[in-house]
């Protein structure tokens, strides 16, 4: 068998992995505005990270193929503490204040801050941090102040783009080129960058497979309950 039948045929597999994976079971299970509630590490987690309005909620919904497990709100800022939902035996999906969303108090931002560091730093179990990026704007200020702090936090993190249905296809080629020139530079970041829809599903097999690779690189095959 060739190389790159090898290779085609453990891409089917992780993907195959990855739907099996998301159309078990999930439920949220905890949730925490402060360190000590936080849960107890068990199995992997992924958490997803992303602008108060980059649409982090509905990609939740669309990679478990249920409509209202994250709450979407057209208020930006609504998340406001770290939701832990289960997927799966051995899977946690924990989904992150937004951040970026300046109607919010100053205080409240600054603890979720304090919140956000404490966990990335203290998280043993936490796999890789999801970025999730606006297609149609890319890289912020506000992005790259969150990437260079998972750098010197040393978290593995991926940037998946959002919104990927209101790029024109000529577009998506400079957008993928230009984020990953970015990310070359960075000891932290996954160098392949996903481009996601939750409106036509575009990008999230993909996404399903690379949380799969994960979850067997940490010793727990994918697997739904």
């Amino acid at each position: 068998m060739s190389q790159s039948t090898d290779t085609e045929a453990r891409d089917a597999a992780l993907a195959e992995a990855g739907r099996l994976l998301f159309a078990g079971s999930a439920d949220f299970y905890a949730a925490a505005q402060t360190l000590d509630r936080l849960p107890p590490m068990e199995g992997v987690e992924i958490a997803f990270a992303g602008r108060s309005n980059v649409g982090k909620s509905s990609l939740v919904n669309a990679l478990t193929g249920r409509n209202t497990l994250a709450r979407t709100s057209h208020t930006p800022g609504r998340t406001q503490q770290l939701n832990f939902f289960r997927i799966g035996r051995d899977l946690s999906l924990v989904d992150m204040p937004g951040y970026g969303y300046a109607a919010v108090e100053k205080a409240k931002i600054e603890a979720w801050t304090d919140l956000i560091h404490a966990y990335l730093k203290g998280r043993a179990n936490l796999a890789r941090v999801f970025v999730l990026i606006d297609s149609r704007h890319g890289l912020k200020s506000l992005d790259t102040d969150i990437l260079d702090g998972l750098d010197k936090a040393a978290v593995s993190y991926q940037i998946v783009l959002t919104k990927g249905d209101a790029l024109k296809k000529s577009e998506v080629a400079a957008r993928l080129a230009g984020i990953e020139a970015a990310l070359a530079r960075r000891p932290a970041a996954f160098p392949q960058v996903i481009i996601t829809s939750s409106r036509d599903d575009r990008g999230v097999p993909e996404l399903r497979a690379a949380v799969a690779r994960l979850m067997e690189e940490r010793g727990f095959p994918a697997r739904g309950a």
